[in-house]
């Protein structure tokens, strides 16, 4: 029985697939975009939640350049919680946000994310979500099936995945494949590449892939691969 429940999931999500290939590229014309900034605060990410926080002003210096961008900020971690902020312009506000919060034990709820993504594109556009991570605990055909339906939305989803735990590195991909995103995966150098990535992905939300071509073509490197997934 598991057998056929899998290959019927494995057919909604080749379904899914098939309308997202049938949609335009998105292309967001040059404003105030909105990015979501979901993050695993499970308690082996203190380092890169940390890392991240350090690097969050580049997002908002970048897509100032091209319109400006608002950020909400979404972790989850401990015993089923998940959170989201307000949205903000304001890179000191996310900074205190991100600040003020300590990773805890707990399983992954990639799941939630991408519910929280369908409900906020139902408020208001959302231009693109970033997700940084290190593991996936929960059934990628249950992922996927979400993962078509903010594909859908036009919402490309980022995934940077930090270690190499093969389980997260197949959903991961898959979650990036179905929403025309992108997937990538933090080496030795991760700081210097995630900084790279964040705000190329910034630039993206506030100005579309006129923007992001444009920066790629000034800064090339993680910009130019991250260009390169998208199209």
């Amino acid at each position: 029985m598991s057998n056929i429940k899998r290959h019927e999931q494995g057919d909604d999500v080749e379904a899914f697939l098939a309308r997202v290939r049938e949609m335009p590229v998105p292309r967001p014309g040059s404003g105030h975009g909105r990015l979501v900034l979901a993050m695993d605060a499970t308690m082996s990410r203190q380092h890169s939640w940390d890392m991240a926080l350090e690097i969050q002003s580049d997002m908002f210096a970048e897509a100032g350049r091209v319109g400006g961008l608002d950020v909400q900020l979404v972790y989850f971690r401990g015993f089923g919680e998940c959170r989201a902020s307000k949205w903000t312009p304001d890179t000191a506000v996310l900074a205190r946000l991100m600040s003020g919060i300590r990773c805890q034990g707990g399983r992954t709820q990639i799941g939630r994310v991408l519910k929280h993504l369908k409900g906020e594109a139902a408020a208001g556009k959302v231009n693109a979500c970033i997700y940084i991570g290190d593991a996936l605990e929960e059934d990628i055909d249950s992922l996927a099936g979400l993962a078509g339906e903010v594909g859908l939305l036009g919402i490309p989803v980022f995934m940077f995945q930090e270690g190499h735990d093969a389980a997260a590195e197949l959903g991961f991909r898959e979650i990036a494949r179905l929403t025309r995103g992108a997937y990538f995966r933090f080496g030795a150098d991760a700081a210097r590449i995630l900084r790279e990535l964040l705000s190329a992905v910034a630039v993206y939300a506030a100005g579309g892939f006129v923007a992001l071509e444009s920066h790629s073509a000034k800064r090339g490197g993680a910009a130019s691969l991250l260009l390169q997934q998208m199209k």
